[in-house]
């Protein structure tokens, strides 16, 4: 009876440790089969639905940019060329466009018209003698006709009339002078322009520069070219302007300067601005010389994304992307141009390439045109 419940004990503790076994080796295969399921996947699961698009050709203008200043074409500077009087009237500001001998301020002209009108008096009185001379001289030659006045009386006569002539053209001389001093009472412009800076003050004794006007109204900007690069840009170029504030202008190359800083090897562009819309003198301009057209590969700017300082773009290799290098030059729009690393026929992510890396799986939608 003892060796039969022995051996049912036995059979028991060996069941149970069978059972153990049996679970033990089931646990440790069921976490190694979960994680290459989850790898298997992971694999197929494509990490974006991107859009492809292939390199354009285009047409692109070819440009040389420079760094300038605009200033005006010439700045006159206007004052009073008789010293000494006071200003009585200022008829112009700052910015007003005036025209050539507008009036542009009154000084006070008591004391010169009173020497004016008395020069006159003299020619008056001048010429009052000279007719009496050339009277005296008729009857002289008469009586010297009828032999009853000397040579001697009728050489002094043509004397007279001579000095009295002399007194007229002296007296006239002095009036037109007078006229100028009484003209020059009036302030005006030298030319068609735009009143830049005004000095003058009413009340004021006028004396040195009174206005500055800028001739014409016309600017031009003034750029910066490095020597090597002022036998590329013929006289004509256009010229397109970035301003500071983010307008713009347009002008034409009217001329390079005859010589270049022998320090920093830089001449500069005169541009005559045709369109100067927003420009004033004295902007910071940004400007683009337009040389021409050249072939250029383009692609979306939101094709090419920038790591580490360069330049990739995402290739189509199957499923898969590869990034790719490139090198990228001008800009127009929306679109770069593609210098090197790409071929033509290359499809690459059109879109969302920064969210992509090297080998990514994707599921490409339909590419674009």
């Amino acid at each position: 009876m003892q060796v039969r419940k022995r051996t049912l004990l036995i059979g028991l503790v060996v069941l149970v440790v069978a059972i153990a076994i049996s679970l033990a080796v089931k646990g440790n295969k069921a976490p190694n089969t979960a994680p290459a399921n989850a790898a298997t996947g992971a694999q197929n699961k494509a990490a974006l639905t991107v859009q492809t698009v292939k390199p354009q050709q285009a047409e692109w203008p070819q440009t040389l940019s420079a760094n300038g200043s605009i200033a005006a074409w010439q700045e006159a500077a206007v004052g009073a060329e008789i010293a000494g009087l006071r200003i009585t009237e200022i008829l112009v500001n700052v910015g007003d466009q005036v025209k050539k001998g507008q009036l542009l301020a009154k000084l006070a002209n008591e004391t010169v018209a009173a020497d004016h009108a008395q020069t006159r008096a003299g020619v008056i009185e001048a010429e009052a003698t000279l007719n009496e001379a050339r009277a005296n001289l008729e009857r002289t030659r008469q009586l010297r006709a009828a032999g009853m006045a000397s040579a001697q009386q009728l050489v002094q006569a043509e004397t007279a009339v001579d000095t009295a002539q002399a007194r007229v053209e002296a007296q006239r001389a002095r009036l037109r002078a007078e006229d100028v001093r009484l003209a020059q009472t009036r302030v005006v412009a030298p030319d068609d322009g735009i009143i830049s800076a005004r000095n003058a003050t009413a009340g004021s004794i006028a004396q040195g520069e009174l206005f500055h006007l800028i001739r014409g109204g016309r600017l031009e900007w003034r750029g910066e070219l490095a020597e090597a690069e002022m036998a590329s840009v013929p006289p004509g170029t256009l010229v397109h302007l970035t301003l500071a504030g983010g307008g713009a202008a347009e002008g034409r190359l009217r001329m390079l300067a005859p010589t270049v800083d022998p320090q920093t090897r830089i001449g500069l562009a005169y541009v005559d601005l045709t369109e100067p819309g927003p420009a004033r003198a004295g902007m910071f301009a940004r400007g683009q010389f337009v040389l021409g057209k050249r072939a250029a590969l383009t692609l979306p700017q939101s094709a090419v994304v920038l790591r580490d300082g360069f330049s990739y773009v995402l290739a189509l290799d199957g499923t898969r992307v590869r990034e790719q290098k490139v090198e990228t030059g001008r800009r127009n729009g929306d679109r770069v141009e593609i210098l090197a690393g790409l071929q033509p026929t290359t499809a690459v992510v059109a879109a969302g390439a920064a969210f992509l890396a090297d080998g990514d799986t994707v599921r490409v939608a339909p590419a674009q045109n």
